[in-house]
């Protein structure tokens, strides 16, 4: 079972943010552990076709690449991302199950791995390169809080979708 913890080593706000974030992340990847190919591929749920254990990873890993390397950063989207459309806005879901989810999993721990070191260049009040919507730029605290909660919302997901591929639960 993969290892996690949400107690930080200390009790600075850095160490608690980052914690949480990395413990999100170990729980997505704890809840995909001795899964089988195929399970990981299939869509349970009929109205959500692209809801697979291996679209959801790859979901995490390009939301994280968005709002850390595009939006705080500032650098141009890239990879699945930039062939979003209203027909086909999730293609980073949809692609996924042709990758498998041993490399998907590795992919999101080495670019974890990248981003925990931006996270430490960076102080937390850091303004974003880009604006969200209404203009204004979040800071680095920001980013990384809306990664937490949206690492969380999908482990729910992956949570479900597991559980009805294979009968896992707990994880």
């Amino acid at each position: 079972m993969t290892p996690r913890t949400d107690t930080p080593p200390t009790w600075d706000e850095r160490a608690q943010l980052t914690t949480f974030l990395d413990y999100a992340r170990d729980t997505a990847r704890a809840k995909c552990e001795g899964v089988s190919a195929e399970d990981a591929r299939r869509a349970p749920l009929p109205g959500s076709p692209l809801m697979t254990l291996c679209g959801l990873i790859s979901h995490l890993r390009w939301v994280e690449y968005y709002w850390f390397q595009v939006m705080f950063l500032g650098e141009e989207l890239a990879g699945p991302l930039a062939g979003a459309t209203d027909d086909d806005p999730d293609p980073e879901m949809r692609t996924a199950v042709e990758v498998p989810l041993p490399r998907l999993l590795a992919e999101y721990e080495e670019q974890s791995a990248r981003y925990r070191r931006l996270v430490s260049e960076h102080e937390l009040d850091a303004k974003a390169e880009r604006p969200i919507g209404d203009g204004r730029h979040v800071d680095l605290r920001w980013v990384i809080l809306h990664l937490i909660e949206e690492t969380s919302r999908h482990n729910g997901h992956l949570d479900v979708v597991r559980e009805l591929v294979d009968g896992r639960t707990g994880a």
